[in-house]
């Protein structure tokens, strides 16, 4: 009962958090918001008791990631962040609400072609994978390894790094 009360609970700053960030004006405020969304992503991990993800996605996702949107705002000249507002208009809001439908639709349209509903097993059903087999997956560089993925990912984060000093150390050229 106590894991379901921590689970509604972590839920509700995950939806409300995630809400916020979408829906804030100010952009540092925005990445707070992210913040939260993380640490409640990594609460529910650690309420899995799957420690060890719960640990990286507190030290990569909201540590690193997270750090690295605040410096590219940072990045973003004072002048360029005082003064934005952007107006909202209402055709711009139907189009995304037209999209968010259609999205949606298709979704749905693949749940139920390929009967990924008729699958689901109930919870008293699904075995619980060792945090050994996890790890392994995750450091592995067999067919369903993760260790590349994770090397292009980090060769990528590095180019956004080389790419935020070039641009805080461009010169004015008079």
């Amino acid at each position: 009962m106590a894991r379901l009360v921590m689970f509604c609970i972590l839920a509700i700053i995950i939806l409300g958090s995630a809400i916020m960030c979408v829906t804030t004006k100010r952009i540092m405020r925005a990445a707070t918001f992210l913040l939260f969304v993380l640490f409640g992503v990594a609460g529910i991990y650690f309420l899995l008791d799957y420690t060890f993800l719960g640990a990286a996605q507190i030290s990569i996702y909201a540590g690193g990631i997270t750090m690295m949107y605040i410096f590219a705002i940072q990045l973003v000249s004072k002048r360029t962040l005082q003064g934005l507002q952007e107006h909202i208009k209402g055709s711009r809001v139907i189009t995304g609400a037209l999209a968010a439908l259609i999205g949606f639709g298709t979704v749905m349209i693949v749940f139920f072609k390929n009967k990924l509903f008729d699958l689901m097993t109930p919870m008293s059903e699904c075995t619980e994978l060792p945090m050994a087999k996890i790890g392994a997956d995750l450091v592995g560089a067999d067919k369903y390894g993760w260790v590349l993925p994770f090397e292009f990912i980090s060769i990528f984060l590095l180019a956004c790094i080389v790419g935020g000093i070039m641009i805080a150390r461009k010169e004015d050229k008079q």
